[in-house]
């Protein structure tokens, strides 16, 4: 583990996906490390001491944690390579904010969508579609939302894509339905390589999704 590049992850996490992707993006070889999360490694609880969580990069034996910092990383390390920050400092800045948007407004309605029910469900519903409808404004007619260039926004968001038919199952509603435009963004972000090959399966997703609700008694 000394030399080289080692990612500590789980098949399903869509933060995961994000270092998976933008590894990709930027071509390089790595060692993969599946982690069960019910029974942490050693090399993970040694590597995230403080949140114990993936995933985890280790570049060199050292660790970077926390997926929008790895990508973040990868993108100074391999910079020369598939650019995913803009190099302008407010566009960067506005891709950081948008990226931090995700994993504040999605993830946390998304996460409310499989894990309750009933009016819970409901109000977790209308604030991921709420959440959805501002992305799909902010993508306006850019076909990324790094413009031209797929780019960090477009990591950060399109991993949630694998995720959105389990949301769409467990919420009775369609993304597409609601958010065309954005819909025909994961597509043509389905179209790059390094995204496709990157992303969980969302019908597997979905198993697990429904495998948790019936453990937590929500099935």
């Amino acid at each position: 583990m000394a030399d080289g590049v080692v990612l500590l992850d789980t098949y399903f996490s869509m933060f995961g996906m994000r270092a998976r992707l933008a590894l990709a993006e930027k071509g390089i070889d790595y060692e993969y490390k599946e982690e069960n999360l019910g029974d942490k490694s050693p090399v993970l609880l040694e590597m995230n001491p403080v949140h114990k969580k993936i995933p985890v990069l280790i570049h060199n034996g050292k660790p970077v944690c926390e997926s929008l910092i790895i990508v973040q990383y990868i993108d100074e390390v391999w910079k020369d390579n598939s650019p995913l920050l803009p190099s302008d400092p407010y566009q960067r800045a506005q891709a950081r904010f948008w990226a931090d948007f995700v994993d504040k407004k999605v993830y946390d309605a998304g996460r409310r969508l499989w894990t309750t029910k009933g009016d819970e469900l409901e109000t977790a519903k209308k604030d991921i579609i709420e959440a959805l409808k501002l992305l799909e404004t902010e993508l306006g007619e850019k076909p990324y939302f790094g413009g031209e260039n797929f780019g960090f926004v477009d990591v950060a968001l399109v991993t949630y894509s694998s995720w959105f038919y389990a949301y769409e199952t467990c919420g009775n509603f369609s993304v597409e339905e609601h958010c065309p435009k954005l819909m025909e963004w994961v597509k043509r972000c389905m179209e790059k390589e390094s995204v496709s090959k990157s992303l969980a399966d969302p019908k597997k997703v979905y198993d697990f999704v429904l495998f948790l609700r019936k453990k937590h008694g929500l099935e």
